[in-house]
């Protein structure tokens, strides 16, 4: 896959100004705000683990705390430039917005969309991680897979941003959970299926497989809809020479821009989010496996929930109890979703055991940095434990039984799926960042190489609305979505619907590329595990 050459699409006269000169005081203020964002991210860290009173005993937790999370941030730079440039595209190549402000613009709603984000995408991209990886993220085993991560869905987005081919971020970072879920089952003398949640990673990946014919399709829809709804010739024109379009199509057009980019961020943002919780877990657990942030009101809500969930279970654990520890039984559930005779009552075992823990210190906050992390664990088994036996219709629940399980869940989620304020700013900014650095080379493949003809201003508003109505849907129900997969096929879809042709080359290269990220992530990330896992 190589860059690829077109003529004709747009002719010289009709092609925006791409190239700025980039000035030394742009420089300065790029890198000043590089360093002021790394010692915000060092004072906030400072503050969180002093806040906890916890004694240091060791500096080596803190400097692999600083490398991985210049690599995490590094993640999302890359995404930044890597996907945005599908937010700005069409808004350039219509003459909406000048090109550098155009990224600019692109760049601040990125940054409000992470702050603005829920985090449910974060901790759904966390699930398909092996249960004993999380549970032991502090462990060598668990740095090597944060460090495999990051580095193979890095290396990837730069090759395929390099070669101006929109691949997904959100494609390349599942790959790379399921390669190093993979290779630590085959490490550990397992079935290498047995490595991943493979219905969490289906769920996922239906949204991914998805994505594209939703882009396609839809714009495709909307264009022929918008014909037949507004009969404005102007908005179903190509853009003549550098001039603006006219008011009305400049503002929507720069709304679509402005939404896709805000959803960009909402969505895209929190994947890196995940990661540098996980890192952060693992590293300094006594400041972040627990959200100290919680009221002490909130211990007699958790109480009644995990009544009303040890009744639930107790139901089905009759006949059978628990001999010694449960949680290696309630462990190997998650693992392989099937129940046995020591499931129930194991998982009864620890719903008790976690409500005791709680309920003797008075709150989460009042819980001691020796405990924390073994605290945490049993949420984390418990909450996915209580999960998949909602998902599970063999359990035959009532959905007022599947209620107050939900609700239990949803009080330990709250003590443990948490992002601090200071980790959305961090990934905002390193996302906004990125934005503004490296844009074109994709800029020009959504803009020139996907059709035969100039972009006309319908077509970049319908492929825009529907890549932003798609994402914020995603963003909703807590699901990855590839903003490049859908923006680049709704392109795609408005060409063959307003019948402009499509180049088949470029088309080709698109599929190909999203064909072969999965499983090259894959390999990639299952190499650098297995290398890592060696050196740790």
């Amino acid at each position: 896959m190589s860059d690829i050459t077109i003529s004709g699409a747009v002719p010289a006269a009709d092609r925006p100004r791409l190239d700025h000169p980039v000035t030394p005081l742009a420089i300065f203020g790029f890198l000043a705000v590089v360093a002021a964002g790394l010692l915000f991210v060092a004072y906030s860290i400072y503050v969180d683990v002093d806040a906890t009173q916890a004694r240091i005993t060791s500096f080596l937790p803190y400097a692999l705390l600083a490398v991985a999370l210049v690599i995490a941030l590094g993640f999302e730079f890359v995404n930044g430039f890597h996907d945005t440039a599908n937010a700005v595209a069409t808004v350039i190549y219509t003459h909406s917005l000048p090109a550098n402000f155009a990224v600019l613009w692109s760049g601040f709603f990125n940054f409000l969309g992470v702050l603005f984000s829920s985090g449910a995408v974060a901790f759904g991209i966390l699930s398909l991680l092996p249960v004993e990886l999380i549970l032991q993220v502090g462990s060598s085993a668990g740095f090597a897979m944060v460090f495999a991560l990051l580095i193979a869905a890095t290396l990837w987005n730069v090759g395929t941003w390099s070669l101006g081919l929109p691949a997904s971020s959100s494609h390349t970072l599942i790959g790379s959970i399921i390669g190093v879920g993979i290779t630590n089952a085959w490490l550990r003398g397992r079935d290498g299926t047995s490595g991943v949640d493979w219905d969490q990673a289906l769920s996922v990946g239906k949204t991914l497989l998805i994505s594209p014919i939703v882009g396609f399709v839809c714009a495709a829809i909307l264009l022929l809809v918008m014909k037949a709804l507004v009969r404005k010739p102007a908005l179903y024109e190509a853009p003549k020479g550098a001039a603006t379009p006219p008011w009305w199509i400049r503002a929507l057009l720069i709304f679509t821009c402005t939404g896709v980019s805000f959803a960009h961020g909402s969505n895209d943002g929190q994947k890196g989010m995940g990661l540098i919780m996980l890192i952060l877990i693992g590293t300094v657990p006594t400041a972040y496996a627990l959200n100290r942030a919680l009221p002490d009101d909130r211990v007699a809500t958790f109480r009644e929930a995990s009544l009303a969930a040890s009744r639930i279970i107790d139901a089905k654990a009759a006949g059978y109890a628990v001999l010694g520890n449960p949680r290696p039984a309630v462990t190997s559930y998650i693992s392989s979703h099937e129940i046995n005779g020591g499931t129930y009552p194991s998982l009864s075992a620890l719903v008790r055991d976690i409500a005791k823990q709680v309920e003797s210190y008075g709150s989460i906050a009042k819980i001691p940095a020796t405990d924390v992390g073994n605290t945490r664990n049993d949420m984390y088994l418990a909450s996915e434990a209580v999960r998949l036996l909602a998902k599970d219709k063999a359990n035959d629940l009532s959905a007022p039984d599947l209620a107050k399980l939900n609700a239990y869940k949803t009080e330990l989620d709250a003590s443990t799926k948490f992002i601090p304020l200071w980790v959305k700013i961090a990934v905002a900014v390193a996302l906004g960042l990125g934005t503004m650095i490296g844009w074109k080379r994709i800029v020009v493949t959504v803009g020139e190489k996907i059709g035969k003809t100039h972009l006309t201003y319908a077509q970049g508003a319908a492929a825009e609305l529907v890549a932003m109505g798609t994402i914020l849907a995603a963003d909703n129900y807590g699901l990855p979505v590839s903003t490049t997969h859908v923006l680049s096929s709704g392109v795609a879809g408005t060409m063959a619907a307003n019948g402009s042709g499509l180049q088949l080359e470029t088309v080709r290269n698109l599929a190909l590329a999203w064909v072969l990220t999965l499983p090259a992530a894959m390999v990639l990330s299952g190499l650098l595990y297995y290398f890592f896992s060696q050196i740790f």
